[in-house]
């Protein structure tokens, strides 16, 4: 029943983000056209060339960013952890950087772009931390190792952009600072993209709907999770792993957005409680809602600022008092 009243919710977002955005053109006129199929081109350019493929893309990573969140807080037990505490962003944001930086980088055949450049930073970043990890003694903690790897990681990603951000173009480097506040704009992006990006990610969601079970148990401890029989170092690596490319889909095309995987989790757990079979795809449908309203606000500020704001500026401005509030709750 809750995951049923969350899908109604984020559709219920995705409706009122079609229907409402930086155009004059909106409201029940958008609706009315596309249901009886009476819009004119410009319209028609506007609902499906321009907001739906926000929509879509938003739904997706807000869905990618929340789950994991979710997931990151069982696993490493930190209620702070998000799904940028592993370096999985700053490996992206790196990867990113360089190529911007750099301009036009080929492999064979194949020219890279921004998002695959990106993917492979995340992945690169991914198997850096598994691999420290694989070297720790066994009596050290796992979870404390991914999360020491992950934070020192991230401060050398962001070491070395800043250094790049230095040396380039004035215009160079706010073309990074944009990319690195985080952006939905994926207008022109084709469809084939798009549908594959959400493949990839709802199969992570459905793989991390499958550990649930293990999760609710590793949620009391590693001991209490190993003597319930379940295998605590593989679940934790194919959790963080599957999280981890979610992330990395996710960051490749988008940028940076924050807080979606922090103060989406909390506010769900309020909600419906610990219980991962019920709280993952409770947190995939409010993440994609969540960051679909977000998106809707930095795109509805095109009339005050001239200009579309970055999402990850939204999302913070939101998601910081959210998180405030979620705390409070959680403590009274």
């Amino acid at each position: 029943m809750t995951v049923a009243i969350s899908a109604v919710v984020a559709v219920g977002c995705g409706l009122v983000a079609l229907a409402y955005g930086s155009s004059g053109f909106g409201g029940f006129e958008v609706i009315r056209g596309v249901l009886t199929g009476s819009l004119d081109a410009a319209q028609e350019a506007i609902v499906m060339q321009a907001r739906l493929p926000r929509v879509v893309f938003a739904a997706i990573v807000g869905a990618a960013l929340a789950t994991s969140g979710a997931v990151f807080q069982t696993v490493l037990r930190n209620p702070l952890a998000d799904p940028y505490i592993l370096g999985i962003s700053g490996g992206a944001a790196l990867g990113g950087t360089i190529f911007m930086t750099l301009g036009s980088v080929a492999v064979a055949t194949v020219t890279m772009g921004v998002p695959a450049a990106a993917f492979v930073g995340a992945l690169g970043a991914l198997a850096l931390i598994f691999a420290v990890e694989r070297w720790t003694p066994a009596s050290r903690a796992s979870n404390y190792v991914l999360l020491l790897t992950g934070v020192v990681f991230n401060a050398f990603a962001s070491a070395i952009i800043m250094f790049l951000k230095s040396v380039v173009s004035a215009q160079k480097a706010q073309e990074l600072l944009f990319y690195l506040m985080g952006s939905l704009a994926v207008e022109g992006t084709d469809a084939a993209t798009i549908v594959a990006c959400a493949a990839v990610v709802l199969a992570c969601v459905v793989g991390l709907i499958w550990f649930a079970r293990d999760l609710n148990a590793l949620s009391l401890g590693d001991d209490d999770a190993a003597a319930l029989g379940v295998p605590v170092t593989q679940v934790r690596r194919w959790t963080v792993g599957i999280s981890s490319v979610a992330v990395a889909v996710a960051v490749a095309f988008s940028g940076l957005i924050g807080f979606v995987g922090l103060v989406v989790p909390h506010g769900i757990r309020l909600v419906v409680g610990p219980d991962h079979r019920v709280l993952l795809p409770t947190c995939a449908l409010g993440g994609a809602g969540f960051l679909i309203v977000a998106d809707l606000v930095a795109r509805s500020a095109f009339g005050v600022f001239s200009s579309t704001l970055p999402v990850g500026v939204v999302t913070a401005a939101i998601g910081a008092p959210l998180f405030v509030f979620f705390l409070w709750r959680s403590m009274n």
